[in-house]
């Protein structure tokens, strides 16, 4: 084996920690959980509810439907349904346990418990501090940089369990060991028993909410009106089962997702068009998963330059990624898909994030077609070149480029996205 056991080990971990299920935008999930934990904790229904939080979670939960409340949203909905669920030993998936019986009591417990939102500034890009009231007694539960990373739980003022910001900071597999070449390497001598369980969960997952986004009626229905624009063409088909993922993740539908880089649509953005074009050529189940292995981790090595939650849209990434995999699927080296990726760079981004909504469908499927034109641009002999725009000569240097552009260069696009998308402008 031509990677060193460290990195392999890593690279395996890193897919262990990414590829989870989740119910639901993830964010509005992440205060569910937090609201379930707090209620757990106090012992019973809360009165009084002060949920706190970054500017990009209040900005990801404003808009998107919350599995199972019958079609609400917002952040009031989601504590809402979190405390009624109750279980948050279920963590992504807390949403999955509630019925439609439970929709009269989300709404009931709206109607009686005082819950106030506040926007948080502590230099954190993803924080929830949530603390619930009933008498004298609260209960405090914060969630930092990832969706279910509990940092402090707190009753009555009295610590039951923290984990300091800088051992957060050090929890997880070491992702600055991801570059391109070693991915590539990864990808072409991984084990497939090692990743096999977590591959086959994403694509069955993911397929199945594809699927259902192509025969329900939700949101914009964006991936319907591609699909009925070209199905026969497998970069239609592609971009429109992406779409039709998000379709349905975006308007309430209440099938998991296998998520990447702590975002549903990305998980769907990285995963379906690769399955799709692993079908069209018949490639085999091993084929398909070691495609999956080079979309996932480009996806997540660019995403780690830029955080978690920017106003940078995380499709973007996703796109580039799902262009790398197809590449190594039509059977790219690491200089094919390198120069997949810097041409996908080049071609879309700094798209921005306004937030998770219906219109994410679209954007997924522009990102999608980014990606796959820059498969193709290389198959035909066709590249763009260092100095032009933030494409940098190599691969990693434009990975770079793209991670400081969206986590420096957009910092004040984040802030007037939100004042619009709240009318404070």
């Amino acid at each position: 084996m031509s990677l060193s056991e460290k990195v392999y080990r890593t690279y395996c971990e890193i897919l262990r920690e990414e590829l989870i299920p989740a119910t639901g935008c993830t964010e509005p999930i992440a205060i569910a959980y937090a609201a379930a934990i707090a209620r757990d904790r106090l012992g019973c229904m809360p009165k009084k509810m002060k949920v706190g939080l970054s500017r990009n979670i209040i900005k990801n939960v404003k808009s998107v439907v919350v599995p199972a409340t019958g079609g609400m949203h917002g952040i009031e909905s989601a504590a809402a349904a979190g405390v009624i669920a109750a279980q948050p030993e279920k963590r992504l998936e807390i949403l999955s346990v509630l019925g439609e019986s439970d929709v009269a009591r989300i709404l009931d417990f709206l109607a009686q418990c005082e819950i106030t939102v506040e926007e948080i500034d502590t230099g954190h890009i993803f924080e929830i501090d949530l603390t619930a009231y009933v008498g004298e007694d609260m209960a405090r539960v914060r969630i930092l940089d990832r969706h279910t990373n509990v940092v402090l739980i707190e009753k009555n003022g009295e610590t039951l369990q923290e984990m300091g910001e800088q051992q957060e900071k050090e929890a997880g597999a070491d992702r600055s060991l991801l570059n391109v070449r070693d991915i590539v390497t990864f990808a072409q001598e991984v084990k497939i028993k090692d990743i096999e369980e977590l591959l086959e969960r994403q694509v069955q997952y993911n397929m199945a909410i594809a699927q259902e986004g192509l025969s329900g009626d939700y949101g914009a229905c964006v991936g319907k009106v591609i699909y009925a624009g070209g199905s026969n063409d497998v970069r239609q088909r592609a971009k429109a089962m992406a779409a039709a993922g998000s379709d349905a993740r975006m308007n309430g539908c209440e099938l998991p997702v296998c998520i990447l880089s702590g975002s549903g649509n990305q998980g769907i953005t990285a995963s379906v068009p690769v399955i799709v074009y692993a079908q069209e050529r018949k490639a085999s189940r091993e084929e398909m998963f070691r495609a999956l292995v080079v979309s996932d981790l480009v996806t997540i090595h660019q995403k780690t330059g830029i955080g978690c939650l920017s106003a940078y849209c995380g499709a973007i990434s996703a796109g580039c990624g799902c262009g790398a995999g197809i590449t190594f699927l039509c059977g790219g080296g690491y200089e094919e898909v390198a120069h997949t990726i810097v041409n996908a760079v080049a071609i879309l981004s700094g798209t921005i994030c306004d937030g998770a909504k219906s219109s994410c469908a679209a954007k997924i499927s522009m990102a999608v077609e980014a990606g796959i034109l820059g498969h193709e641009m290389y198959q035909s002999g066709h590249q763009f070149y260092g100095g032009e725009g933030i494409v940098t000569k190599g691969v990693e240097n434009t990975i770079q480029n793209v991670g400081k552009l969206a986590r420096v260069g957009m910092k004040d696009t984040d802030k007037e996205i939100v004042k619009i998308m709240l009318q404070k402008n």
